[in-house]
């Protein structure tokens, strides 16, 4: 899975959320941030309000939290997320011996990017496209 810290720079590139459900996000406030949920019909869902958007937590009894602003979450992208971020970039994907090995252009140059876990590969990936982009 993603890690907050690297949803965090993707975010401050500008990477924007648009909730779908199976989306996973943190609530980006001290003592929660560490819990990840799912948008699901049922139980995590998105209300559109003049204001803004919120996400309610639907007969979710174990949290003491209705509903959080937008604002305050932070979205954690699949891998298929940040394939599809990366785009026409996106050149390939392979295993070495560190682990996942995305290969994705940067500023039209092949670079590759390699982390044990595939979405980390991914994102980092994505983090250096989205910044070459400017």
């Amino acid at each position: 899975m993603l890690s907050v810290d690297l949803a965090r720079r993707l975010l401050d590139t500008g990477l924007v959320w648009s909730p779908m459900p199976g989306d996973r996000f943190v609530v980006d406030r001290p003592g929660v941030g560490d819990d990840v949920f799912h948008l699901a019909d049922m139980t995590v869902e998105v209300h559109e309000f003049v204001g803004g958007s919120v996400i309610g937590f639907n007969g979710v009894t174990e949290w003491a939290l209705d509903s959080v602003a937008l604002e305050e979450t932070l979205w954690l992208p699949r891998e298929d997320q940040l394939r599809a971020v990366l785009g026409h970039d996106f050149v390939g994907l392979g295993i070495t011996e560190e682990g996942y090995a995305v290969v994705a252009l940067v500023g039209g140059v092949s670079t590759t990017f390699t982390h044990r876990d595939a979405e980390e590969a991914y994102g980092q990936a994505a983090l250096a496209v989205l910044r070459s982009r400017g």
